[in-house]
Formats: structure tokens, C-alpha cells, sequence
């Protein structure tokens, strides 16, 4: 089986995604993908370097974020551009480990996204596991976790898909309201409906 592993931002998967692999489940993760096809002489870096220029290549040949950062930031257009360049390579990435692990005789892969909903990508798993958490809760994490003030945060929030749109997409929700031991259990429980463990 494939477990879809999403939630929004400051809703606590990390750390469902840490209980998950104390499972021993191998785990695909989107956001670690993502570096790592920007990597120093990949193709999708030589990519972006002919779309955007060799500046924003730093002199040991990583991605000089923080430059590519202000050109999207400022320009939709060229925001699409990065988007169209990067988002298939990502894809085909998180498909070629997927199955890489499934080969391997894994049984179940995890398969952590983060924007799952917001990417349609719903196709590429076969159960989805959204970790919910309050509005209250969820601005509070973030705005302690990231040092940001208030309007910041629920700006941050505000450009994911509401919680409750998620939760309708799942076919099982936790909720990561209270402590890290209730958390665990629900996982538990869940993973034993699913035949997992």
C-alpha cells in the first residue's frame, strides 16, 4: 500500500513522519526530493541556470535560493517558469523512489507531501493520512516556531487549502491537537485498520 502522509503547514506530520518510520516504513519525502534535484550538476539546475541565468548559480555550484527567491517573488510569471522547470522533475523523482522501494519487496511506502491536495497528486498514493490540528493551535506553532508575527503567519496559513478540505479528501485523519503519546496512538490504531502493522 501506498500512504499518502499530508497535513498543512505547523500541523505536526514531521513528527508523524518521524512515528512512521520507527516502523520501519520507507518513506518518499517531497520536500527532501526537492533539494535534491536541484543538486550541484543536475539537469534541473543546468535548467533553471538557462532560464533565470548563471548568476543565480553560486560559485560552489549550488542554487543561490535567495536570488531565484526575489526574481519569483516579484514576478508570477517567472514563478510558473520555475514552477514548470521543477515540479515534473520532483514528480518523476518521487515516482522513481516509490518504486524503487516497492522492487525492493517493501510492502507499504509512505509517500510524505506536504501540498498533496494543492498538487493533485492524490493519484499517486492509494490511502491518504492528513494530520489536522486547530486553527488556534496550528497559528500559535507557527508563529512560535518561525518567529513571525500574527498577520504573517495567518498569511502563510491562508495560502494552503483550508484543514477541513483536507480532512474531506482523507481516508484518515489525526488529530494533533493534544500530547505527542495521543498523536502516536491514533497512528497506531490507524495503521492497524489499514493492515499495515
Amino acid at each position: 500500500m501506498i500512504i499518502g502522509l499530508t497535513g498543512s503547514i505547523a500541523s505536526g506530520k514531521s513528527t508523524v513522519a518521524q512515528m512512521l518510520q520507527s516502523y520501519q516504513l520507507p518513506i518518499v519525502d517531497a520536500d527532501l526530493v526537492a533539494r535534491q534535484v536541484v543538486e550541484p550538476g543536475s539537469e534541473t539546475l543546468q535548467q533553471i541556470a538557462q532560464a533565470f541565468g548563471q548568476d543565480v548559480i553560486k560559485a560552489d555550484g549550488t542554487m543561490d535560493r535567495e536570488k531565484v527567491g526575489s526574481i519569483i517573488f516579484h514576478e508570477p510569471a517567472q514563478r510558473k517558469v520555475l514552477n514548470d522547470i521543477i515540479h515534473p522533475a520532483i514528480r518523476a523523482e518521487m515516482l522513481r523512489q516509490r518504486d524503487e522501494f516497492v522492487q525492493g519487496g517493501a510492502a507499504h511506502v509512505v509517500m510524505d507531501i506536504p501540498l498533496l491536495f494543492e498538487s493533485k497528486l492524490q493519484h499517486f498514493v492509494d490511502k491518504i493520512l492528513v494530520v489536522s490540528v486547530t486553527e488556534e493551535i496550528q497559528l500559535a506553532r507557527l508563529m512560535e516556531r518561525n518567529q513571525l508575527p500574527e498577520d504573517e503567519a495567518r498569511a502563510r496559513i491562508a495560502s494552503q487549502l483550508p484543514m477541513s478540505v483536507k480532512e474531506q479528501g482523507a481516508d484518515a485523519v489525526i488529530y494533533n491537537n493534544t500530547t505527542k503519546e495521543s498523536t502516536a496512538q491514533q497512528l497506531e490504531k490507524i495503521l492497524q485498520q489499514w493492515a499495515v502493522i
